[in-house]
This record gives C-alpha cells, structure tokens and sequence, in this order.
C-alpha cells in the first residue's frame, strides 16, 4: 500500500509580495486645482460685470459738470437758470462751495424773472467762471 501524503497548503510563496498601501493624491490633487480654478474663474468673472455696470451707470454729477461747462452765457436769462439749476448738484462739495453757490445765486437773481434782461456784467462773469473752476468730479 501507498502511504497516503497530505498536501499543505502553507507552502511559502518567495515571489509574491505582500499588500502595502500606496499613498495616491492625485483626486486630491485635481480636485484642489480644480476647486481653485473655479473660484478664480468667478471672482475675474464678478469683477468684470461690476466695472461692466459701474461704466454705464449714469453719473449726475458728471453729466451736470458738462451741462454747467456748456452753457451758452449770452442767452442771460436761460444761462442763469441752468446754472443755479446745474450748479445746485455740487454745493453741498464743502462749505466753501456753499458760499460761493449762495454768492453767485445772489448775483443771478438780478437776470431772473424778468422778461427782457441785459448781458451779464464782468464781475457776474467772474463769479460763474469761478465757481466752473471750483468744482470737479
């Protein structure tokens, strides 16, 4: 009779290696670029339509600076209006824009509510050239 041989099964294995954990970030890694390039993305993107809205917004102050710049000053009467009309935008700039809007609109009241008026004078002249000096956007 053959003598039976149990086989085993724990034969060491030289050319296997054990499992080990291998330390892979590259999701981390693309997640992080991509989560950074999105919110740069965003913020030019908010940035952009926000000088976008402020360039076309209406400025009154500007357009009023303009407007007082443009007057026609041998039209007295219409002249006086735009400018006491115009001219109230900037007074409240600082106190000394106060006072020169209330000296000038003193002056002018000469060359309202008349029906025919005479050219305005040097010294009123002086005093409106002034103030356009004065003020600024």
């Amino acid at each position: 009779m053959k003598s039976q041989q149990v086989q085993s099964y724990d034969i060491p294995l030289h050319d296997i290696k054990p499992i080990i954990d291998v330390n892979e970030y590259s999701l981390y890694y693309f997640l992080a670029i991509s989560f950074i390039s999105l919110f740069l993305i965003l913020s030019i993107s908010y940035l952009i339509y926000k000088w976008l809205k402020n360039k076309n917004k209406y400025n009154k102050k500007r357009e009023h600076y303009k407007l007082i710049h443009s007057v026609d000053l041998t039209k007295t009467k219409d002249a006086a209006y735009a400018i006491t009309l115009y001219g109230a935008t900037f007074k409240d700039d600082s106190d000394r824009h106060l006072e020169m809007y209330n000296n000038l609109i003193y002056r002018l009241e000469l060359y309202k509510y008349k029906k025919n008026v005479d050219l305005f004078d040097k010294e009123v002249l002086g005093y409106i050239n002034l103030y356009k000096d004065m003020i600024d956007v």
